[in-house]
């Protein structure tokens, strides 16, 4: 009897999860630090990457928005975007993309067969076969423009053996110290990685320990670097729970005015100035108009289904999950909470068992109440420890056995005027999100 599509694709991804398991699921033993793999697999592929323009994104934080944004812009204009993120939530197939619409199952199950020779050859690990999927897909289906992302890093990313047209830093903070280094000047040094000769680069945020190191790289490729927020401010004004309102100057000039984007925050701000300012100097290669660009801001989520960042899941009470996961994106998610109106405080937290535990759980308010989790993969942090941890630091709250229990007590315990943030994780997050 024949396999149903859906039998074939679980089939698929059973295969490639266990092709040196992805990081997202087990951490440090999947981390490859080597361009070899990609290099053979691609050149077997006769290099796809190569028939399409290519936007490259690194960053600790803002990646995913940043890119979403710049596809939103350019699919408003008529272009066929292929946007390649991670890591995905619930859907294998969200990590790779054209205006919005998954790869099919079809197309990663043929993918797969079809190479699964030379991936005994090669050994390439997940992160890698995915890449290669990635390429393949817009080759095969002629996408006027690619957006990739970085997965971990820059230099030594699978990702970083295009050639851009453009390549965008939106921030560095500390995250992944163990691969990337422990200062900011030592993890700035890997994302400069994805910087190439004569390409101009974006750098989202003007930082004093990471600027000298994007100056000096640039200077050695001969590219023309461009700091965003040197050029752009986007200032927010009001937000309700689907869209956040900015003015958007130029220098002093205002020229967005009350320009409501379909997303979540003020600490939203930095993106959009780097995509702005990102766009501008696509225009050579597209052709924008101010009109299109206003829309394609006021909605970004439907054109893009762009999913995780500060989702709003039900109303009375307001349920958000966040995929703010490191210091960085953890600080300005809890600023984003305090500056929202509520009664009570329930926060439903995991984390995965790489991170620096203690200082993450500082950025949390002592006076909300708890309910700790465990994300269910290898790398989630068992919740006993995380809950006495943050007892430690005087967060109370109890344990539950999964996220959805520690949702289902938050919702039972939260009063109509409350707030529940899930976070603290992507695979939290993944595990709420419908």
């Amino acid at each position: 009897m024949k396999k149903n599509i859906y039998t074939q694709f679980n089939e698929t991804l059973n295969f490639l999860y266990t092709q040196l398991p992805m990081f997202q699921r087990v951490g440090s033993q999947a981390f490859k630090k080597d361009l070899t793999n990609i290099k053979l697999l691609c050149n077997h592929l006769k290099n796809p990457f190569q028939q399409y323009p290519c936007i490259h994104i690194a960053g600790t934080n803002g990646k995913g928005s940043t890119a979403h944004l710049i596809s939103a812009v350019l699919q408003e204009h008529g272009y066929k975007v292929g946007l390649y993120t991670s890591p995905h939530y619930r859907d294998f197939r969200e990590r790779i993309k054209i205006n919005g619409k998954y790869i099919s199952r079809k197309y990663v199950v043929n993918f797969v067969e079809e190479n699964k020779k030379v991936f005994k050859e090669i050994k390439p690990s997940f992160f890698e076969i995915t890449v290669a999927l990635a390429f393949d897909f817009f080759a095969k289906k002629k996408v006027d423009v690619a957006l990739i992302e970085t997965g971990l890093g820059g230099r030594l990313d699978s990702t970083n053996i295009i050639h851009p047209i453009l390549s965008v830093i939106t921030n560095i903070s500390f995250d992944h110290q163990q691969f990337l280094g422990n200062t900011l000047k030592k993890i700035a040094g890997e994302k400069a990685g994805i910087i190439k000769k004569g390409v101009p680069v974006v750098i989202g945020e003007t930082q004093k320990e990471t600027t000298p190191v994007f100056l000096k790289k640039a200077k050695t490729k001969q590219s023309e670097i461009y700091f965003a927020d040197k050029h752009f401010r986007v200032v927010s004004k009001s937000e309700n729970l689907t869209h956040t309102t900015f003015d958007i100057y130029k220098k002093k000039q205002l020229i967005f005015p009350k320009q409501e984007i379909n997303l979540h925050g003020g600490f939203q701000a930095k993106n959009i100035a780097t995509a702005l300012q990102s766009l501008e100097l696509l225009e050579s290669h597209f052709p924008l108009k101010k009109s299109k660009i206003k829309k394609a801001f006021t909605h970004l989520k439907s054109k893009t289904n762009f999913k995780g960042r500060w989702q709003l899941l039900q109303k009375d009470p307001i349920v958000l999950c966040d995929s703010a996961h490191n210091e960085g994106g953890l600080k300005l998610a809890v600023k984003q909470l305090n500056s929202l109106e509520f009664n009570k405080l329930h926060l439903v937290l995991g984390m995965v068992n790489d991170k620096d535990i203690e200082k993450m759980l500082n950025f949390f308010p002592k006076d909300a109440k708890y309910y700790f989790c465990r994300p269910d993969i290898p790398r989630g942090l068992d919740v006993q420890i995380l809950s006495q941890k943050a007892k430690d630091i005087g967060l109370s709250g109890r344990a539950y056995s999964s996220v959805k229990n520690a949702l289902k007590a938050a919702k039972r315990n939260a009063s109509k005027k409350d707030l529940i943030y899930v976070g603290g994780s992507t695979f939290v997050v993944a595990e709420v999100i419908p």
